[in-house]
């Protein structure tokens, strides 16, 4: 019964994404809201969660020059195909951009920040001379939780508990003992997701890495290796290559990814790592699947008690998955991957989430380079002693407190951190 809890798991939270989730999430509420409206849009209202607005607000949109929550949403009311969920701007044109600007520019769009606790909430109104409608998504990018159409309540989910509740888990009984049975067991014909995920993430690190994104953090660092600079090891293949795939995703690339828990970013550091140490180890593709499905689950496994958005950033996660996952290529020792974890833990916890970003490829490699560190450590018999900060004995213990520190700091956190994003100083 476990084992097909684990593959529903695979397919829940492995799911293909085009652009950053959270402004993707804007476009598909006011996309859907649009099927409830007839004749011009005269009015779209925009209400979201601080953590939404966080990585909404700068990062690019695929194929498109123009960024922002109020451009999202007109571009999903104007371009946007509800159908195909978090593809739902694939396709968008220039035209469809200039339509959007234009409606920005005519103060169609209002944006404010809405009230309550739920970490993953985004509300959009739309208006026109004879109809209105409200879409809510919450708790998970694609959940449309509420749908009004001029008043009349047609789908209403809001008193349901939010998955992204970590206290919502959804399967209590897994633990990275039964995660690791799995891997070593599943038969690799049921691992086509795992190997979809490989190929998709692997296209965009090498778009990433051949042509100039974003910060060019992942082309740089793959750069200065073959100038000597930097050594062509494991650690810095690993950071250029993961690094390269945010790069392009960041910048508003039109290629797809394979998101992990709502993640696309987080897809790409619990993959990719692992990949870039499969080919420097030469293992066979049997065990770089098996590895690479080890940390897709892990990363989903902590992301439940995590949650989907946080204070912290989420790439700390992927990258003690990943870590673990290395391990199981470099010594298939269930203790050094439990010990593994624990490092990277230890090392990258106090890392926030200040929003979507280009600046995200650096965090990407340096919790790239941390899952490759703590990996090499592991494997070689040393762990962080529970003696040390929140570090306990049990590795699933050490999970707990840093899903802890990560929910319970998360709102004065972020309400410091929102403000300093949208105050700065120009």
């Amino acid at each position: 019964m476990i084992i097909e809890k684990i593959y529903d798991l695979l397919e829940k939270e492995l799911v293909v994404a085009l652009g950053c989730t959270e402004p993707v999430a804007i476009a598909l509420a006011s996309a859907t809201a649009k099927q409830y409206v007839d004749g011009e849009v005269t009015g779209i209202s925009v209400k979201a969660s601080g953590n939404v607005i966080k990585n909404a607000l700068s990062v690019g949109i695929p194929g498109m020059n123009h960024t922002g929550i109020d451009f999202t949403a007109a571009l999903g009311v104007i371009a946007g195909d509800p159908a195909k969920e978090l593809r739902v701007l694939e396709g968008v044109t220039k035209k469809d951009e200039d339509h959007a600007i234009s409606l920005v520019r005519e103060d169609v769009v209002s944006v404010s920040t809405a009230t309550g606790t739920e970490k993953l909430y985004i509300e959009v109104e739309l208006k026109s001379q004879t109809d209105q409608a409200v879409v809510i998504i919450s708790g998970d990018h694609t959940n449309v939780s509420y749908i009004s159409q001029n008043g009349k309540v047609l789908v209403d989910q809001s008193k349901q508990s939010s998955s992204s509740s970590p206290a919502n888990d959804p399967f209590p009984e897994l633990s990275i003992e039964n995660l690791y049975s799995f891997i070593s067991d599943v038969p690799l014909d049921r691992l086509d997701l795992v190997k979809r995920s490989v190929e998709l993430n692997s296209a965009i690190c090498e778009e990433g890495l051949a042509n100039e994104y974003g910060l060019k953090v992942g082309k740089t660092l793959y750069d200065q290796t073959k100038k000597g600079i930097l050594s062509d090891d494991l650690a810095t293949y690993s950071m250029a290559l993961s690094a390269a795939g945010s790069d392009a995703r960041m910048a508003g690339s039109t290629m797809p990814v394979m998101a992990n828990s709502g993640s696309g970013n987080q897809g790409i550091a619990v993959t990719m790592p692992v990949v870039a140490a499969a080919e420097k180890l030469g293992v066979s593709e049997e065990k770089m699947l098996r590895a690479v499905t080890l940390s897709h689950l892990l990363s989903i496994y902590m992301k439940s008690k995590f949650g989907r958005l946080s204070a912290l950033c989420g790439v700390t996660v992927a990258g003690a998955s990943a870590s673990a996952a290395i391990t199981y290529l470099l010594d298939d020792n269930l203790d050094k991957m439990k010990a593994a974890i624990q490092n990277t833990l230890g090392n990258v916890s106090g890392m926030v989430c200040d929003g979507a970003k280009a600046g995200c490829a650096m965090k990407v490699a340096t919790c790239s380079s941390a899952a490759v560190q703590s990996a090499i450590l592991a494997s070689n018999g040393l762990c962080i002693p529970s003696t040390n900060g929140f570090i306990e004995e049990d590795v699933e213990q050490t999970i707990e407190n840093f899903c802890r520190l990560g929910n319970e700091t998360s709102s004065t956190t972020d309400s410091v951190l929102l403000d300093m994003m949208v105050n700065k100083q120009r």
